[in-house]
């Protein structure tokens, strides 16, 4: 249960903006925001970074991006943005299972060279204290420019902000990830099998 009263009805244009855009870009206002609400100087600060890095961070390609947030979620336990995470990812074309690998990425087959080292960035940035070895950041340099690893890092300190604002508000999963499951195969009823032949 959140530690705050979500916002049902924002006050004065920005909020009512903001819960436009959530509606529009999820189908529902994301918790964050109704949550966020409630200050209107958080919720412009947020918005106005979450639009910057929407708009302006292109350099890691999108789906090595949604890996490192969910990550970084997971390793936190943000319960509300591992489901987002998901429901965003599969929604944007990646494959169910790598989404769902990513807490195993040290043994799981699904992962290159340069996601590992993308991971391992993200765990060791995420970690408290933050400890990142010379010997990870040379192999960072193999597969990232320093314009790269820059966003990289972003992308991990934006995730942590997320993750912790929204674990510190006790937000937890709004069942996003519910619409985005890939449809079980059922067979064919009988009556379908039998007119066919």
């Amino acid at each position: 249960m959140a530690h705050v009263e979500l916002v049902s009805r924002p006050r004065g244009l920005l909020g009512r903006m903001a819960f436009r855009m959530s509606r529009r870009r999820v189908g529902a206002v994301a918790e964050p925001v109704a949550a966020a609400a409630h200050h209107g100087g958080v919720l412009a600060a947020v918005g106005a970074l979450e639009g910057v890095a929407q708009v302006g961070w292109r350099r890691i390609d999108p789906q090595l991006r949604g890996l490192v947030l969910q990550l970084s979620a997971a390793r936190i336990g943000c319960s509300w943005c591992v489901d987002f995470g998901y429901y965003e990812q599969v929604s944007a074309g990646a494959d169910p299972a790598k989404v769902r690998a990513v807490v195993d990425w040290r043994t799981s087959s699904c992962f290159d060279d340069r996601e590992r080292a993308a991971l391992e960035y993200t765990e060791a940035a995420t970690a408290t204290p933050v400890t990142v070895p010379a010997e990870l950041a040379e192999r960072l340099h193999r597969h990232f420019d320093d314009a790269e690893l820059v966003e990289l890092a972003a992308w991990v300190a934006i995730e942590n902000l997320r993750s912790r604002f929204n674990g510190g508000l006790g937000l937890r999963s709004q069942g996003f990830s519910d619409r985005c499951e890939v449809p079980v195969a059922t067979a064919p009823p009988a009556s379908a099998l039998g007119a066919s032949a």
